[in-house]
């Protein structure tokens, strides 16, 4: 695990709340119910909390920024990401990406260094803060689908620009940490080989549902170079709980029958045991030995304290050996302690 990573994320940091669903991803959400999810949050002990520009086109990093302006800014660690910048427009086209933020932007791709600093300056802006700890480069992944001459053009572009950038920013204490956040394994490989990363943000890639790539693939490479990974999207946009999707995006509500037959099995045991697949899911995620910390996404203070009771909640260990057994998690991957209910 990486050694400013592991200083940066201590104990109290190990569990944050992401910005995605406050940006108006899902459904649409007032100031006021973002500012009581906010609050419930920090009435429970949340002291991690991570954003980006993307999530509602500004909307998000606002919101999270009229709630936390107001704390002291060392008593919670921060992140947020880089890549995408904004420019005010009456004619906007912020609808073919965030239909729900009633943004009046336009979206500019920008990975350069100057794009990066730039980047980094409009998000304590609109966050009504003075630093960042952490900052993802974010989205230069093969899922993302709207840069408009794919993926590679933009990570060359970090790779000469943003990644040098960030390791400059770090040293002259701008940032305190930085890394990549993607939904896919390939970019986190890429950036190990090219740049000095600590800390990538993993999404969607470490769950009950999908994990056998990161675990066999992309967790002995970490290993190796000594990075961290903060886990997100643990329960695939909602679809381990229930959700009709998975994880982001319209083509996600065409769901494969295999994910599908898996999530029934996992309901079976974990119905056997008496166990909440939604807890299950989100120990399991917390558990990844590379990992210094869990992300999820909450639309209202009920929702962030069921997760964070689920933390808290106690699993027979024999409901990990049966999913084991049954092949249901792979078996290097790294289980939660064990306890009996």
């Amino acid at each position: 695990m990486n050694d400013r990573a592991r200083q940066i994320f201590k104990p109290e940091f190990r569990f944050g709340l992401g910005g995605v669903s406050l940006g108006n991803e899902f459904n649409k959400h007032t100031d006021k119910e973002a500012e009581a999810t906010l609050e419930g949050a920090w009435a429970m002990g949340v002291r991690y909390f991570d954003v980006a520009p993307w999530y509602g086109f500004g909307l998000s990093e606002r919101r999270f920024g009229h709630f936390l302006h107001n704390q002291k800014r060392e008593d919670y660690l921060l992140s947020s990401k880089v890549g995408k910048l904004f420019k005010a427009s009456k004619n906007n086209k912020h609808a073919d990406f965030y239909p729900l933020s009633d943004s009046p932007n336009d979206i500019i791709f920008d990975y350069t260094a100057d794009g990066v600093r730039r980047s980094i300056e409009d998000s304590l802006q609109r966050l009504g803060v003075d630093s960042l700890d952490v900052a993802f480069v974010h989205d230069i992944s093969p899922d993302f689908a709207f840069f408009p001459n794919g993926w590679e053009e933009q990570y060359e572009i970090a790779r000469k620009g943003a990644f040098p950038a960030l390791s400059k920013m770090r040293d002259e204490g701008i940032i305190r940490a930085w890394g990549i956040g993607v939904n896919t394994p390939l970019p986190i490989l890429k950036v190990m080989e090219d740049a000095d990363p600590d800390v990538c943000l993993c999404a969607r890639q470490y769950s009950l549902i999908d994990h056998a790539s990161a675990v066999n693939e992309l967790f002995p490479v970490v290993r190796k170079k000594n990075v961290s990974l903060v886990i997100g999207s643990s329960l695939n946009a909602g679809f381990i709980s229930g959700s009709p999707r998975y994880n982001y995006g319209k083509e996600n509500f065409k769901i494969p029958a295999a994910f599908i037959e898996k999530r029934e099995k996992l309901r079976t045991i974990a119905s056997r045991y008496g166990v909440d697949l939604r807890t299950a899911a989100l120990q399991f995620s917390a558990a990844a030995d590379v990992a210094v910390a869990l992300v999820v996404g909450a639309r209202s203070a009920q929702q962030i304290q069921e997760d964070w009771n689920s933390l808290q909640a106690k699993i027979p260990s024999d409901f990990w050996g049966d999913l084991k057994q049954q092949g249901l998690i792979e078996k290097s991957a790294s289980l939660p302690a064990a306890s009996e209910a």
